[in-house]
C-alpha cells in the first residue's frame, strides 16, 4: 500500500472505515489569536491543533460548505510536512509544530479557504478527529433604502374611503328624478311637434302643386285675316 498520508486520508474517508472516530483522544482546534471571530479576506490566519499525548503527526483538513473534506497538510511528529501533491512547501498554507501543538497558517485568506477547520490522528489504524473550528468571512447585509429624511421607503398600501365623503360626492337619486323626468319630457314634445310640422309641411306643399295641364291641346291662336288683292 502506498504509504503516501494523503492517500491513506482519502481512502480511510472514501471507504467509511469502521475505525473512524471522533472521540477518543482529545484535540482541540482554535485560532491562535483568540480575539478573532471571523476572518477578513486577504488576513493572515493562524490555527492551532493541540494532540494527544501519543504524538504520532497529524492532518489538517478543511470541510467546505458543500460538505466535502479537502486534504492541507501532514505534519510527523519529527514536524516534517507534506502538502497536496506530495509536496514540501505550499503557496497558501504554511505548517508548524511546537511541542504537542500543530498549527496552519493561510496565508492570505480568500473565500475559497472558508470552511471548518480539523485535524486528526491516525493511531493504530484508526482515525481520530478533532472538533471543527468554523472559519467564515462575516456576513455582509446591505442597508435598506433611506429617504432623505433618514425613514425608509414604504409600499403605499390602500386606503379606504372616508364614509362621510363619499356620502358627499354621491348625486342625490331624488333630485335627480325631479331635474331629469321633467327634462326628457319636454324633449319628447318637442320631437313630437317638430313630426308634426313636418308632416304639415309637406301636405300643404303637394296641394299648391296640383294644377290643371292641357293633354295634347295646341295653345290658342288667333285666326290669321287673308290678305286682300287689289
Amino acid at each position: 500500500m502506498d504509504g503516501s498520508p494523503a492517500l491513506l486520508l482519502l481512502l480511510a474517508l472514501g471507504l467509511g472505515c469502521p475505525g473512524m472516530q471522533v472521540q477518543g483522544y482529545k484535540m482541540t482546534v482554535k485560532f491562535r489569536d483568540s480575539s478573532i471571530t471571523h476572518p477578513r479576506v486577504g488576513q493572515r490566519l493562524e490555527l492551532e491543533c493541540q494532540a494527544a499525548n501519543e504524538d504520532s503527526g497529524i492532518f489538517w483538513v478543511r470541510m467546505d460548505r458543500g460538505r466535502t473534506l479537502h486534504f492541507i497538510v501532514f505534519i510527523s511528529s519529527m514536524a516534517r510536512t507534506t502538502f497536496e501533491g506530495k509536496e514540501r512547501t505550499s503557496r497558501r498554507f504554511e505548517a508548524t509544530k511546537d511541542s504537542r501543538f500543530y498549527r496552519l497558517v493561510v496565508k492570505s485568506f480568500t473565500p475559497q479557504d472558508e470552511g471548518n477547520y480539523f485535524c486528526l490522528m491516525n493511531s493504530n489504524q484508526v482515525l481520530y478527529f478533532s472538533p471543527g473550528q468554523p472559519a467564515f468571512l462575516p456576513v455582509t447585509t446591505t442597508p435598506a433604502p433611506t429617504t432623505q429624511g433618514g425613514t425608509t421607503e414604504e409600499d403605499p398600501s390602500p386606503k379606504t374611503p372616508d364614509p362621510d365623503t363619499s356620502k358627499k360626492k354621491e348625486p342625490d337619486f331624488f333630485c335627480d328624478i325631479f331635474i331629469w323626468v321633467p327634462l326628457a319630457g319636454a324633449c319628447v314634445l318637442l320631437l313630437l311637434a317638430l313630426a308634426v310640422t313636418v308632416v304639415l309641411c309637406q301636405r300643404t306643399r303637394s296641394r299648391r302643386c296640383r294644377c290643371k295641364r292641357p293633354v295634347n291641346r295646341k295653345p290658342n291662336v288667333k285666326p290669321s285675316v287673308p290678305r286682300r288683292h287689289v
